[in-house]
């Protein structure tokens, strides 16, 4: 290990990756991040051999932070052969088209937000929910005149609720293991902020869905021509269901994550023979991809959306996304462990002031550059928790308060960032840029309320002066254990 590299270099760091980034991604007309993040972890890099640390060391922590990317890699891998055979095998056409039947317009933001949220809160999952119900009412969406970035955020917005609330979540385990809090003590904690965040959400995706389908007439012939460009491109039949209720099902009860979207793509195969797949054909959909229907060249602009979206990538439509992910890592892997990040936010504790607010403040700030730098949302809970958690203790706050925190902001923020692992795969999944950002309500809001509650004391439950005798307590019998252990 090397000595500590001082704080100005590690914010010279930070703007580097920061300038690349906006370089890479405004420059470049398809927006590709990949090569500015690989010279900003050659960057870290060359600071940290400067400063004593071997590569050796710089290389296992690039290894570390892949392997902690692996599973999402995976499921990006097997997502994708799912979708194409869900595409193939009528699943996501069926899914479309009885939404687009059902669905009036003037709620069907507020309908997507919902559904989102139950669905993920049943698996836990904000990737299961946008991978499968999300890419269907994308297409709903489009059908019914609504912009891709406006549904693309309702659909975020309800993922995420379920993700951040659901018992089954990994964050929703992840951050009171961190602060020390119980799991049902931190759920219970969270309706605080995130029920209010919800509400407020699902009230504007109502007001916002009425005003757009005033405003954009629906033309019933157009959506006739929709169903029957459906119709013509796949077969409708309410057994194609039969997949995605597996998928929900299998991870509610429980089931690991990967063999249960497995079984998604193994259950859709006959449905893809029954579909008019060639059995010769099923293993070079699963690997490239589908493209169902040929949209005339003077279709209007919603048909031609329409028929964009009636895709399926394939494991190969992934990789990009999963090299996107694995540069991202490179360097997120270089400034964590050579402390680089830990340093940044050692000083924006400084900036708390030993004020209640201020230290909720940082703690979400942390979080969301932490999500921006390392591109990961785990260690956007871990580094501030393992950063912070004595703060609060200080403070005499709960360890739930500070659990609460990292959730309110590790998580929700983590698809804002389109190199950080939820951020890339969200934009795969739902076929959209960063302009859903401001229609994911939930997301942006709940950090606000967080803050505001920090402020104003809302719901900040103390700890009584027994709790914290015993917090110090435990603190002692850590470091005397610590240092029996370096004099053994």
């Amino acid at each position: 290990m090397g000595r500590k590299i001082p704080v100005w270099q590690c914010i010279l760091v930070l703007l580097v990756m920061t300038g690349l980034l906006v370089w890479a991604i405004t420059k470049d007309s398809a927006g590709e991040a990949h090569i500015g993040l690989i010279l900003a972890a050659i960057f870290a890099g060359v600071v940290a051999v400067a400063n004593g640390w071997k590569w050796s060391f710089l290389e296992a922590g690039i290894l570390a932070a892949i392997n902690r990317s692996m599973q999402a890699c995976l499921i990006l891998a097997v997502v994708g052969a799912m979708l194409a055979a869900w595409m193939a095998g009528g699943t996501i056409p069926t899914m479309m088209y009885y939404g687009i039947k059902v669905i009036a317009p003037g709620v069907f933001l507020f309908t997507a937000c919902l559904l989102c949220s139950i669905v993920s809160l049943a698996t836990g999952s904000s990737w299961s929910t946008a991978g499968s119900m999300g890419i269907a009412l994308i297409g709903v969406g489009t059908a019914l005149g609504f912009p891709t970035a406006m549904t693309a955020g309702a659909v975020v917005s309800g993922a995420y609720f379920g993700d951040k609330m659901s018992p089954l979540s990994d964050t929703t385990n992840l951050a009171p293991a961190v602060a020390g809090s119980n799991l049902f003590d931190h759920i219970r904690h969270m309706i605080w902020t995130t029920g209010p965040s919800l509400v407020i959400a699902l009230i504007a995706y109502l007001v916002l869905g009425i005003k757009h389908s005033a405003a954009t007439e629906v033309d019933i012939g157009t959506i006739n021509e929709i169903l029957g460009f459906i119709e013509s491109a796949s077969t409708i039949n309410l057994l194609y269901l039969i997949p995605p209720v597996f998928v929900i099902a299998a991870v509610a009860l429980k089931l690991p994550a990967l063999p249960s979207l497995m079984g998604g793509v193994l259950i859709a195969i006959p449905f893809m023979l029954m579909n008019g797949t060639e059995i010769t054909s099923v293993m070079d959909i699963l690997n490239n991809g589908i493209t169902l229907g040929e949209v005339p060249e003077d279709a209007s602009l919603m048909m031609q959306k329409l028929g964009a979206l009636l895709n399926g990538k394939g494991l190969q439509g992934m990789m990009w996304t999963v090299s996107l992910i694995l540069c991202a890592m490179c360097f997120g892997g270089i400034v964590d462990c050579t402390g680089i990040m830990g340093s940044v936010a050692g000083g924006m504790l400084k900036l708390a002031k030993g004020t209640r607010g201020g230290l909720v403040v940082v703690t979400v700030f942390t979080a969301i550059v932490v999500n921006a730098i390392c591109c990961d949302q785990y260690l956007a809970i871990i580094l501030p928790g393992r950063m912070y958690k004595e703060a609060f203790e200080d403070m005499k706050l709960k360890p739930k308060n500070l659990s609460r925190c990292l959730e309110d902001s590790g998580t929700i923020t983590s698809n804002f960032f389109p190199w950080n692992t939820c951020g890339a795969t969200m934009r795969s999944f739902l076929g959209v840029g960063s302009a859903y950002i401001p229609y994911a309500i939930l997301n942006w809001l709940n950090p606000l309320i967080s803050i505001f509650y920090g402020f104003t004391g809302i719901s900040m439950e103390k700890m009584i002066d027994e709790e914290y005798a015993r917090i110090l307590e435990m603190r002692a019998a850590e470091k005397e254990a610590a240092l029996k252990g370096m004099e053994g």
